[in-house]
C-alpha cells in the first residue's frame, strides 16, 4: 500500500527555465535527485502587527524536515497558475485563507540533505491574516509570529534552524523595500 508520502514524491512538478518559461514536468522527487531546475512557490503571511509567520516543516517531510520556514511553499501543479498554488498550500499547510499578493520571484539552486537539490525559480506571494492557524499536522510540527527584530538576527546567528531557501526569500523580501524593522507589507 503507497503512503501519501510517496505518492506526494510522484506528484508532477513543472520544469522551467531562468526566466520562468514551461519546459514539460517531471516527479518531485526525480527534480530534487537530478536538480533540474522547476517552479515553486512560497508565501509570507504578516498580521496586523507586522509579525511573520512562520512554520517548522514537520520531521517526517523528505527534506528540510524540523526546520523553520516561510508561513508555506509548494510546487504548483501542471496546468495550475502560481497564485492558485499559493492559496492551495496555505490552506493545505496552515488552514489559513487571506488575499495573496505576488511580490516577486527568484531563481536558486543548493543541496540538501540525503543528496537531494533544489533548484527553484520561486515565485513569492505575500498576504495579511490576523487569526490563530490550524496547521496540518504532516505538514507542520510548529508556528511561530516573529517580529522582523527577532527573525532578522535569529537567521543571522541561528542560520542552521532554516530550510535553505528561506534566508534567501527573506532577504529578497527586504531588498524590494519592506524595511528592515518593519515587515508591514500593504496587501
Amino acid at each position: 500500500m503507497e503512503t501519501g508520502a510517496e505518492s506526494d514524491l510522484r506528484e508532477l512538478v513543472v520544469l522551467v527555465d531562468e526566466s520562468g518559461r514551461e519546459l514539460g514536468t517531471a516527479t518531485k522527487l526525480s527534480v530534487h535527485v537530478s536538480g533540474r531546475l522547476h517552479r515553486a512557490v512560497s508565501v509570507f503571511v504578516f498580521d496586523g502587527e507586522g509579525r511573520a509567520l512562520l512554520q517548522r516543516r514537520a520531521a517526517g517531510k523528505y527534506h528540510s524536515g524540523s526546520l523553520w520556514s516561510n508561513t508555506c511553499c509548494g510546487h504548483p501543479r501542471p496546468g495550475e497558475p502560481p497564485v492558485a498554488a499559493a492559496y492551495r498550500r496555505l490552506r493545505e499547510e496552515m488552514g489559513v485563507r487571506c488575499p495573496l499578493a505576488p511580490a516577486f520571484s527568484f531563481v536558486y539552486h543548493t543541496a540538501l540533505e540525503n543528496g537531494l537539490i533544489e533548484h527553484e525559480h520561486d515565485e513569492v506571494f505575500v498576504g495579511r491574516f490576523d487569526g490563530t492557524p490550524v496547521p496540518c499536522p504532516q505538514e507542520v510540527e510548529d508556528w511561530s509570529w516573529v517580529t522582523a527584530d527577532e527573525l532578522i538576527e535569529d537567521v543571522a546567528v541561528h542560520p542552521s534552524r532554516y530550510s535553505a531557501w528561506f534566508p534567501i526569500a527573506l532577504r529578497e523580501l527586504l531588498a524590494r523595500g519592506v524595511p528592515e524593522q518593519d515587515l508591514r507589507w500593504a496587501v
